[in-house]
């Protein structure tokens, strides 16, 4: 069992971690720039590891009288903490967690808050990624085809997809869009991505006639048209549609099509970077198209280009 430093009541002239966090936090959406989303995943990790600190430590709770102090976290604390991680969370989730206690170290470290990171002589958990679920191209189209509902919601849902899988949007970006964010001279969407940051994405002209399709629609319904800015997508009580409602639909629409393969919106996405890739596409478009900043985390959705490029060069190289 790894050992771990004790963690003293705080003397009111050193910080505690808990202040610190707070501060992280607000550069996070002050200097990076991050959804709230982020920032409260990030919150919630930290918040985690607060919470071992004090109960390592012996204290009765994290309020101002017994909130652990910075300088008393070691690298014995962190190693504890992963030990405790273990005995719930696979690797994969232990090693997103250490990376926040990375970027939150190595934020205190810059700012001159601290000059130990007790995070650097710690290794992060080996795991194997595994890759969103994917359709082919036919199960794409049937999906897509299925989508036959003729009311405001079910045109709403078609033009959904099909903007989905046009562009390999995040769920997040898609259901941020807003109406004057659609260029249909151009067609062309403007996103706002991880980070703040905007880029311009073809759809294709399947995708906006469903827009328009839907939104011509709604407007002989409820008269709300296409005149002032807004959401594109709205939910049933005209509000933003919100990425967990999209996700529900999906889920009905992979049980209607008896679909074998489990689909979240995500794996649209992949199935969009996929099918790129596998039509000749370069892999640097496609980091463009899906707003990747790395271009290592675009090649984690050429598994099936590399697999069949393989198998051709398995069957036609003379000194295979």
């Amino acid at each position: 069992m790894a050992r771990t430093r004790s963690v003293h009541c705080l003397p009111m002239t050193r910080s505690t971690l808990t202040s610190q966090i707070d501060f992280f936090l607000e550069a996070l959406a002050s200097e990076k720039g991050y959804s709230r989303h982020t920032i409260r995943a990030y919150a919630h990790d930290l918040a985690e590891f607060v919470g071992y600190a004090v109960g390592a430590a012996g204290l009765p709770d994290k309020n101002a009288q017994h909130a652990p102090v910075l300088d008393d976290i070691d690298s014995l604390t962190i190693r504890g903490y992963l030990g405790h991680l273990h005995r719930k969370n696979e690797k994969a989730t232990i090693a997103r967690k250490l990376s926040t206690l990375r970027s939150f170290y190595r934020f205190l470290v810059k700012h001159r808050l601290t000059d130990k990171d007790p995070t650097i002589a710690i290794l992060t958990p080996k795991f194997n990624r595994r890759l969103p679920s994917y359709l082919s191209v036919d199960d794409m189209f049937r999906l897509l085809d299925r989508t036959t509902d003729d009311t405001v919601l079910g045109v709403r849902n078609r033009a959904l997809f099909e903007t989905l899988y046009g562009s390999g949007v995040r769920v997040s970006e898609l259901t941020g869009l807003d109406v004057f964010d659609v260029d249909f001279s151009s067609g062309c969407l403007r996103v706002s991505g991880k980070g703040g940051r905007e880029r311009i994405v073809p759809v294709g002209e399947t995708a906006l006639n469903r827009i328009q399709t839907y939104r011509d629609r709604l407007y002989n319904q409820t008269g709300i048209g296409m005149a002032a800015d807004g959401p594109l997508f709205l939910n049933k009580f005209k509000g933003r549609l919100s990425p967990r409602s999209v996700a529900r639909v999906l889920e009905t629409m992979i049980r209607k099509c008896s679909l074998a393969v489990p689909l979240s919106p995500h794996g649209i996405r992949h199935s969009f970077a996929t099918h790129m890739l596998d039509a000749g596409a370069d892999l640097r478009t496609v980091q463009e198209l899906l707003g990747h900043k790395s271009l290592s985390t675009t090649q984690r959705y050429t598994h099936v280009s590399i697999d069949r490029l393989m198998a051709a060069y398995d069957k036609a190289h003379p000194r295979r």
